[in-house]
Parts: structure tokens; sequence; C-alpha cells
């Protein structure tokens, strides 16, 4: 048998180390499966042995029960008591067959004490519950109670049991989950009607955490169920999509139908994603971020941002100008990152002309009968971080506002396969011009936000309650039409940030493509194609 290694010794890297290693994997590996065998023939021997075991503990019992029972019998009594047990054991002694008897019974005796009894579990809520179910009744019913109502389900100290059903608890003891009832005249379809009854159980059911409402209209029902948190250690990564779909976040599994396998170091699981769809046949072809600062809406770019770059291009437009995206300059696939008023309006400019060119040459191929050509179905994206910035430093100058060069990629952007991607803060929500709040169906907010913030940036209230304290990247999402979700960003953060962990910035630079142009190369023009600049000039007409 091989000497077990010295793996702390050796380093890693050299040969010695290597086979040090191997030697250590083989260790561990044999000692896992002594661990197995010896579990194996524990789990075994128990099940054999499980009548004796049984016995034996039933006769633990009968003899503690005969000790307590002789401690608890007075002095005066021990005698006779002594005399009745000698007695009994003579004639069973003497009776035929008497020992055999006796000790069978001791034995079935003995096997009935030491079964394994059940937790008896006990129904109804215990003291403390049943007040704070009480509570919560008591707070409903100035919102549950009509003045003709001849039979009221809420009154002041009114029965409870019969209003509220389906409750848990965990184990601090706050509801994890409730079923309440309420009459058939409460105004259930109407927003404001439904935020004050979960604002109240909310309050009363225990702030910190984010509540789950599914109304049923038709039975008069209303549930409430905590949600679990959503996991914040996803990182970048490549993730199983279909050319033309980007994951914005992950989400709650019961949201959507689908889920994508994920690294975790040496381990992989699912989690269902928020899957965007984008290209010609999108119904959302265009998105929009809102959040405030520091909730990781720049960090939602960066991350469509390295999914786009697999299948297409992309041109950046940073308003802040804290170069956050300055890993991504002279990368393949990227045409441009900007941050300067003049470079952004001329990247901008070129954008227009090339989506006028695709279409144009899009109507050429139909009209020939054949397919578009390849620069045409190759997706084009315009990322734009806090444009509104940019908008202020152009109306100083008395020039035009850059985001009006964005009606052309956003009114025909979908037909040209061009994706415009807006991000931006709640307090520049207002210089952001009518086409981007037309033709941005999918939406995206991120931080904590009120609920008529939600409701007016992703056009329907979220069937949860928000917390104040959430991490970077949480938020809702909504795709036109849809549900709204919630949605955890994948950690993308700056990976020439001194503040961000090695783990993450590992997985971001090993999805960045090769640098194929250096950072002062030259303009692109319009005959000469795109080159990976960062200073574009606006293309000839």
């Amino acid at each position: 048998m091989a000497r077990r290694p010295l793996p702390r010794i050796l380093q890693r890297g050299t040969a010695l180390g290597r086979g040090s290693a191997r030697l250590a994997g083989r260790g561990g590996a044999q000692l896992a499966r002594g661990r197995e065998l010896a579990r194996t023939a524990a789990d075994g021997a128990t099940d054999v042995l499980h009548p004796l075991i049984t016995v034996t503990r039933g006769l633990r019992r009968l003899a503690a029960a005969g000790r307590r029972r002789w401690a608890e019998t007075p002095k005066d009594r021990r005698g006779p008591l002594v005399f009745l047990v000698v007695a009994v054991l003579l004639v069973v002694g003497l009776a035929p067959y008497g020992p055999l008897l006796a000790v069978v019974a001791l034995m079935a005796a003995a096997a009935w004490q030491g079964r394994e009894q059940a937790v008896p579990v006990p129904e109804g809520p215990d003291e403390a519950q049943t007040e704070r179910l009480r509570a919560l009744y008591d707070a409903l019913v100035p919102y549950f109670t009509a003045a003709g109502d001849p039979t009221p389900l809420y009154g002041h100290g009114g029965d409870w049991t019969a209003a509220l059903s389906g409750y848990e608890f965990d184990d601090a003891g706050r509801i994890s989950r409730l079923t309440v009832r309420y009459p058939a005249y409460f105004t259930d379809g109407e927003p404001e009607s439904r935020a004050r009854i979960e604002q109240v159980l909310q309050a009363k059911a225990g702030r910190g955490r984010e509540y789950h409402f599914t109304w049923d209209e038709e039975g008069n029902e209303l549930t409430l169920s905590v949600l679990a948190p959503l996991p914040t250690d996803i990182a970048a990564q490549r993730f199983v999509t279909a050319p033309g779909e980007l994951v914005l976040g992950f989400t709650d599994p019961t949201g959507v139908q689908r889920t994508v396998p994920l690294d975790y170091g040496e381990e992989q699981r699912d989690e269902p994603p928020v899957v965007w769809r984008t290209g010609p046949r999108s119904t959302e072809p265009h998105l929009l971020a809102v959040g405030e600062p520091g909730s990781g809406t720049t960090t939602l770019l960066r991350s469509l941002a390295l999914q786009a770059l697999q299948h297409g291009d992309v041109l950046i437009v940073e308003g802040g100008g804290t170069g956050e995206y300055a890993c991504l300059t002279g990368r393949d696939g990227v045409l441009a990152v900007e941050c300067a008023l003049a470079g952004a309006v001329a990247s901008l400019q070129w954008a227009t002309h090339e989506t006028e060119r695709r279409l144009i040459a899009a109507n050429r191929a139909r009209q020939a009968g054949q397919p578009a050509p390849d620069d045409v179905r190759r997706p084009l994206w315009i990322l734009l971080d806090r444009p509104a910035a940019l908008g202020h430093l152009a109306a100083a100058g008395g020039h035009e506002d850059p985001l009006a060069l964005l009606q052309v990629p956003l009114r025909h952007g979908r037909a040209a396969n061009v994706t415009v991607v807006v991000a931006e803060h709640v307090d520049g929500l207002d210089a952001l011009p009518d086409a981007v709040r037309q033709h941005t169906r999918a939406r995206v907010v991120l931080g904590p936000a009120a609920a008529d913030l939600l409701t007016a940036v992703l056009g329907a209230p979220p069937h949860t309650t928000p917390t104040k304290d959430v991490p970077p990247g949480r938020g809702y999402a909504r795709l036109g039409s849809g549900p709204v979700h919630r949605l955890q960003v994948p950690a993308t953060p700056d990976p020439y940030d001194d503040a961000t962990g090695e783990r993450q910035r590992e997985a971001v630079l090993a999805l960045l493509p090769e640098r194929t142009a250096p950072a002062d190369a030259g303009p692109f023009t319009k005959d000469a194609g795109p080159l990976n600049t960062t200073e574009p000039v606006a293309a000839e007409g």
C-alpha cells in the first residue's frame, strides 16, 4: 500500500507535486469508499439487531418505571409490596410452564415499551401564534366590513378561524403562509384596494421579508406566502441559450417554465432565468433599465454586452464617464466605447445610417428573392448608460440632444436586426424622449423602488412586496405585456476595479473577446466598416 503523500510540502505545478496530488486523490477516494462501506455495514447491523435494540430499550424503561414506583411507595407499605412480589414469583415458578410464560410476557411488555413512539403533533396554533393571528384579523376588520352586512365575516371581537386558514409558521414564530377569506363586496379588482390589504398583511406578518400575494377573485380568497431570497452568488458565465436570447437574470421557480445549468465552482445546479428574446421576430426588441445609483444597471448592461458579443457587434455610449466599460475597449465585436459628447453624437449618427443601410439592403434582397446579406443578419447592439447626462451637456452647449438620433434605430431596429438598450437613473427618467418610452417594451427596475414607480415603469404592479434593503442587481423585470418577475442580475463587475473579488474578476475576464485593435485606433467609416475603435465618426450620407 502506498505511503500517504505530503502535498503541503511539495509545490503545485511540478511533476513531483502532481504525483503527490494524484496519490492524495487516490487515498481520499479510498477513504471515502471505506467510510461508505462502514456506513452500509452499520445500517445493515442496525436492521438485523433492531428487535434486540427494541427489547433492550423496553427493559430499560420498565426498570426505570419500577425504580420510580419503589421510590414513590411509602416505607410502611414496602414490606407488604415485597411479600406480594415474592408470592407472585413463587406461584409463577411452581406453575407448569410458568417461567417460560413469564419470560414471554416480560419480552412482550419490553417490546411494547421499547417501540419508537411518534411525537404528537399539536393541533392548531399555540398561544403565541393565536395572538398573532388574532392581531392580524383585527387589523383587517376596518377594510373588510360594511355597515349593511347582516352576517359580517369580520368584526371587532369576531371569530378569526372563519376568515383565516392554511396558516403556517417558521422557526421564529412568524407567519410564512396564510389564506385570508374576504367578503364578496370587497373591491378586489382595484389596485388601490389590493395595495392597502397587502400593506397591512406585510406589516402584521413581519417586515424585512418578501411576500407573494395570490388573489382568487372567484373564490374571494387571498393567499400570502413568504418568498425565499434569490441567489446572489451567480457569477457571469456562458448561459445555455439560443442565438438572439439573452439572460437578464434569475427569478423564482414558479415564475418561468425553464431552467439553465449554472457553474458554481466544481458543482452545478439549475436556476430559472428571465430570458429576453430579441431579433426580427421579437415583440420586445428594445429594453429600458431604471434604478438608483449602485442598484446594478451598469452591471446589467455589462452582462448583456458580454452575451451579445457571442453573435453580434456592440456599440457602447457611457454618459456617466466613469470608465465602467474600459475592459471592452478594442475587443473583437466592440465597435466603440464612447464617453465624450462629440464621440457619442458621432456614434449615434453612424448607428442611424447603419440602420437605414440595413433596411435598404434587406429590402433589395427580398425584391431579388435572395436572403439578406450576412452583415444585415448579424445583430447590432446599441447600449446607452445614463444618456441623460449627455443630453444635459448638449443643452448647455446649445447642441441637439443625442437621444434624438435614436428614433430610427428604435423605430426600425427590429427589421434591421438592431437592438437598443437604455439604462438610466430614476432622476433622469424625465429627460428621456418619447421615442425611448414608446419603443422600449422590455422593462427592468433595479434597487429599492416605491410601488408607484414600479407601476409607472413596468406598466403593472408586482405581486410581491419589495424590501428596503436589497443587494445590487435585485429588482423586477417585465417583457411587454407579460407578468412581472422578480429579478437578480448575475454578478458582472468591472474586472479593472480594485474592489472586485478574484473569482468574479476571473469570470468576467474569461468572457471577454480577444483584443483586436489598440485603444487609439483610427475612426471607422461607412465604406471601411467597423474597426473596433473608440473614436468613431459619422458615416457619410
